[in-house]
């Protein structure tokens, strides 16, 4: 992001304390800086700039490795009142489904499926047991468009996660913890924009009314806002 250009101010999340996984680049390290800039105090694989952060590395895949994420975050700064389950892995590559083997299949699940049922698991108990907490899931605009071209098993993890964070907000939101998810289009971050082919890139561009792709901040912005404390009227 410009040096010019002014982050959004969220007065609610000052001193909240904030997990951040899959935060080492794109949409994750964006989140993380947006969160940092208005005084969270941040767990992440990173520092982020402007805040309170500690680093903590974890294998979101793996129920013991979250939990410890979980404990040292409360030992570092206290209970996680926002979670920003941003972690997606998986060695798929586009092609039809009778194609994908089932090492793929398996890695795309585990890498964003799993992580993040992991992480609901993990936190969800310690928000409701306090009355309040908010979580925000990633998912892909994938997951409701098929045929855009996408590896059948991220289609699939990403449609998954969107049918599990709306099954957790409707057990949790009584509680006082809500349960969001964002679902972006295309991202231009740092590994896409040296992916995609320049034609590739103008087709997009052409099929998107403002004429600019998302930017990680751009979905920063969005996943930072739900975490806000919910006003009467």
């Amino acid at each position: 992001m410009p040096a010019s250009d002014k982050l959004p101010s969220y007065p609610d999340l000052a001193g909240k304390v904030a997990v951040v996984t899959g935060g080492s680049g794109g949409i994750g390290a964006a989140t993380c800086r947006l969160l940092a800039a208005n005084g969270a105090k941040v767990v992440v694989s990173i520092h982020a700039d402007g805040g309170a952060a500690v680093g903590v590395a974890a294998d979101v895949t793996d129920l013991a490795a979250v939990q410890r994420l979980r404990q040292q975050a409360e030992q570092a700064f206290g209970p996680a009142e926002v979670v920003a389950a941003f972690v997606g892995g998986g060695q798929a590559r586009p092609g039809p489904v009778a194609e994908v083997t089932e090492q793929d299949w398996q890695s795309t699940l585990d890498g964003s499926l799993t992580a993040t049922f992991l992480a609901l698991k993990s936190f969800l108990p310690g928000m409701v047991q306090r009355g309040r907490g908010a979580i925000v899931t990633m998912a892909s605009s994938a997951a409701r468009l098929p045929g855009l071209g996408a590896p059948a098993p991220y289609v699939a993890a990403k449609a998954g996660v969107i049918a599990l964070t709306r099954q957790a907000a409707s057990e949790v939101g009584r509680h006082g913890v809500r349960v969001n998810c964002v679902a972006p289009h295309t991202v231009l971050t740092e590994r896409i924009a040296q992916m995609m082919p320049g034609e590739r890139k103008q087709q997009l561009l052409a099929a998107v009314p403002l004429g600019r792709l998302g930017t990680p901040e751009d979905v920063a912005a969005a996943a930072v806002f739900w975490p806000q404390r919910v006003r009467p009227g």
